[in-house]
């Protein structure tokens, strides 16, 4: 058992990890273009925090959250999702005092227990971005067009953006009562969970996956139906402003998002044939999120997605990755003398930018061209032989097997001006 990983946990080998370098490339890319910059928040929290921020009667807080005491006797918990945390800092660092809104994105890990599948693990990575500060329906449509973007760079197709208002507590209390009423004759039929949501949180039963939940929710009441006249204007305003972005969506009247801290704009971008969920990418307005946690009544809005799901989709739809940056030299040794000075060649290129290697088994000139090959480098450089008594070395080229002498102190330079080139 010490030689396997814990389930639902994954290791990243190098000959994958370069894909999530470049996914994250484009992730940081695009939040740098659109004013973002980068928070860092602690892998566990006071469990409070999630309790309050995330929604006592969530599947999260309920089921999923990785929580113990530790040495001191306090609760913690492993963070699973990065809203809350980032809410937390941003109280705490007082950034509320500052300039607004504030702009923030995350990338790490998250930790929920939950059943594994396709794209989803107890141990997964979201990236999000969060704006603090601004009720604006602009701010909105500026976050949902950034989500887009973000696929449209990393080339994903198919996708679907579906968007709700879940309203503000005055409409989500009208919409409650007439959710209860239409519901209860049917409360035998809904599955246990949702007969405990009936009285604690009736809206999340409308995202309820059973079938019988589905069906006895079909014909209820929506919220969109129940929106102030404030909450209507800001959802009417958002949908013009993705139109004038020429971003599609379809309002879904049924989506609610899963956490409580949700407000206003809600919104999901689905994706075809990836698994069991469809859903990579999820988001909306928090703006009672910041009070609820002790500050002052702040809008929130912001999103997450898995990037698990996201490279899972990219390699699902045959997305074509860039080629991966590889080692550029091979520095072959002929001979036991020759060990030092090529080891000080080869740093040399290093430190000109050059990625470099050399034979560190004691493995034959054969052998070395062998691994030179499965390195596929550009260049190996032989040193060694009646050419390093002459101040010289082999420059052999692996596309055309060609080879030509070159003095030792110009070898550096010649190979950073072709290579870098």
């Amino acid at each position: 058992m010490l030689t396997q990983r814990p389930k639902g946990t994954n290791d990243f080998l190098p000959q994958e990890t370069w894909k999530w370098q470049y996914v994250e490339q484009i992730l940081r890319e695009v939040c740098r273009q659109y004013g973002y910059g980068e928070l860092r928040t602690p892998i566990f929290e006071h469990t409070e925090l999630f309790q309050r921020g995330v929604g006592e009667t969530t599947d999260i807080v309920e089921k999923e959250m990785y929580t113990f005491l530790d040495k001191g006797g306090r609760s913690v918990t492993l963070r699973p999702e990065g809203t809350a945390a980032a809410a937390r800092a941003y109280l705490e660092n007082r950034l509320h005092a500052g300039p607004q809104p504030v702009k923030v994105y995350y990338i790490g890990p998250m930790f929920r227990y939950d059943k594994p599948q396709a794209g989803r693990y107890r141990q997964f990575h979201q990236f999000g971005v969060e704006v603090f500060g601004s009720d604006e329906p602009v701010v909105d449509a500026e976050v949902i067009a950034m989500a887009m973007e973000i696929y449209r760079r990393l080339g994903i197709k198919d996708l679907e953006l579906n968007i709700n208002s879940v309203g503000c507590p005055v409409c989500r209390a009208r919409h409650r009562e007439a959710l209860q009423e239409f519901l209860r004759p049917q409360l035998a039929s809904l599955c246990k969970d949702c007969q405990s949501r009936f009285e604690r949180n009736p809206l999340r039963i409308l995202d309820c996956k059973q079938e019988g939940c589905q069906a006895a929710t079909r014909g209820a009441p929506t919220i969109t139906r129940q929106l102030c006249p404030d909450c209507k204007d800001h959802f009417d305003q958002v949908q013009t402003l993705l139109k004038a972005l020429g971003v599609p969506f379809t309002v879904n009247e049924r989506l609610v998002r899963g956490l409580d801290y949700y407000t206003k704009t809600a919104f999901e971008i689905m994706v075809k044939d990836i698994g069991a969920q469809s859903s990579i990418c999820g988001g909306g307005r928090y703006n009672g999120l910041v009070g609820e946690l002790g500050g002052e009544d702040v809008p929130g809005i912001g999103f997450a997605l898995g990037l698990e799901r996201t490279i899972l989709t990219m390699e699902k739809q045959g997305v074509a990755w860039p080629e991966e940056a590889g080692t550029r030299v091979f520095v072959a040794v002929l001979g036991t003398e020759a060990r030092e000075q090529a080891l000080v060649l080869t740093q040399q290129l290093r430190s000109r930018g050059l990625a470099a290697e050399t034979d560190l088994l004691g493995r034959s000139l054969k052998a070395q061209l062998k691994q030179a090959d499965r390195l596929k480098v550009s260049y190996t450089v032989i040193v060694g032989g009646d050419e390093l008594q002459r101040g010289e070395v082999q420059l052999r080229s692996m596309s055309d097997s060609s080879q030509q002498a070159l003095k030792l102190e110009q070898v550096v330079d010649y190979l950073t001006e072709k290579l870098k080139s």
